[in-house]
């Protein structure tokens, strides 16, 4: 899907060097995706929320190549400084591609990126990475070649791209929320890309926050890359399968509904479900801290004492994703200062809410 081996710039009219940027988010997965088969292709539909502060920044810099070999060329810095791990996994993700953009052979790049918040602990930095490389790389091909004029052609090219990178980041192209997974619960979904589902929400969700409480910024010990893997081997991975297809009707239906205890419900549910696999699996690992249990317990005997809809979710990592309608807003934030911050590293949380998508800077 996407090859298109013309896609290559004619030497005797090379292009001028030229730049683009994409701010992209991160999103969170309400209905998980935990497990995969080929390659990032999910085994079972899941359903996000897409962020607004939690973003990474990307700059694609390009040059005609005067020499012409058979090689990619890429400098890569991660937050002004030269990154050798990121550059390696970068140019090997760049070097599959090429089938897709054949013409990146053809050019000297360079790569800038960064993050709004802290990688690899667990609230999707590849989601938001691989995301805004995709955009970057398809706004290239656009800039170049003039072959994705149409929106939705661009976006879905955009989150099949991603999709390759991390299976999370197909899910960033889209404002409000997305589906990425054949489900009938969503008609046009697909294994290959994700879809917009901002039309599956209520107005009240549209307003919906998501405050992260940083338990911690360590490194996971457990990649999500390696978690998907053990899932081969995991005994509960086709009633989980199972599940998740079906919560996500449920879910669906919520959403179009404005029922916020179903989804808070739906929500805490499945991020504890998320956890539990990992603690089934052979070797099993555990990526909650002492902090994250104790926040989860605050959190529940909040909401039954005020009777607020506040719930919480948690991505591959011990950091906590507070949920909650805008109207709240005021009263939770005070929480947070009042009660919660003590159990975060150093005091920080990050204030987040639904976004409206990428956006080309």
């Amino acid at each position: 899907m996407f090859e298109n081996s013309r896609l290559l710039i004619d030497s005797s009219n090379p292009p001028e060097p030229g730049q683009v940027i994409w701010r992209s988010p991160s999103n969170l997965a309400i209905i998980k995706y935990w497990g995969k088969y080929g390659r990032q292709l999910p085994r079972n539909p899941s359903l996000s929320l897409t962020l607004a502060s939690s973003c990474t920044d990307t700059s694609l810099e390009y040059a005609f190549k005067e020499e012409p070999d058979n090689q990619i060329d890429l400098d890569f810095f991660f937050h002004g400084e030269e990154n050798d791990a990121f550059r390696a996994k970068t140019l090997a993700f760049l070097e599959s591609l090429t089938p897709h953009f054949p013409f990146l052979r053809q050019l000297q790049l360079t790569i800038q990126t960064g993050n709004s918040f802290p990688h690899s602990t667990g609230i999707a930095s590849s989601a938001s990475s691989m995301s805004s490389l995709a955009l970057c790389l398809c706004s290239l091909e656009d800039a170049l070649f003039g072959t994705l004029q149409d929106g939705a052609d661009f976006d879905r090219k955009a989150s099949y791209i991603a999709r390759l990178g991390s299976g999370s980041a197909c899910r960033s192209i889209f404002p409000h929320a997305a589906v990425w997974g054949a489900t009938p619960a969503v008609p046009g979904s697909s294994d290959e890309f994700a879809v917009p589902a901002a039309g599956l929400l209520h107005p009240a969700f549209k307003d919906f926050h998501d405050d992260i409480l940083i338990v911690s910024t360590e490194e996971k010990a457990v990649s999500s890359r390696a978690g998907h893997a053990l899932m081969e081997g995991n005994p509960y991975a086709e009633p989980r399968y199972a599940q998740a297809k079906a919560r996500l009707s449920s879910l669906v239906q919520a959403l179009q509904e404005g029922d916020l205890e179903t989804f808070g419900k739906i929500a805490e549910d499945e991020a504890l479900a998320l956890h539990a696999l990992m603690m089934c699996s052979n070797p099993s690992y555990l990526l909650m801290q002492p902090n994250t249990i104790e926040l989860l317990h605050k959190i529940r005997a909040y909401r039954a004492e005020t009777k607020h809809p506040v719930y919480f979710s948690l991505d591959a990592g011990p950091n906590i994703h507070l949920l909650y309608p805008g109207e709240l807003v005021s009263d939770i934030r005070g929480w947070i200062e009042e009660d919660l911050k003590e159990h975060c590293v150093d005091g920080w949380f990050i204030h987040d809410w639904v976004g409206e998508g990428p956006e080309e800077l």
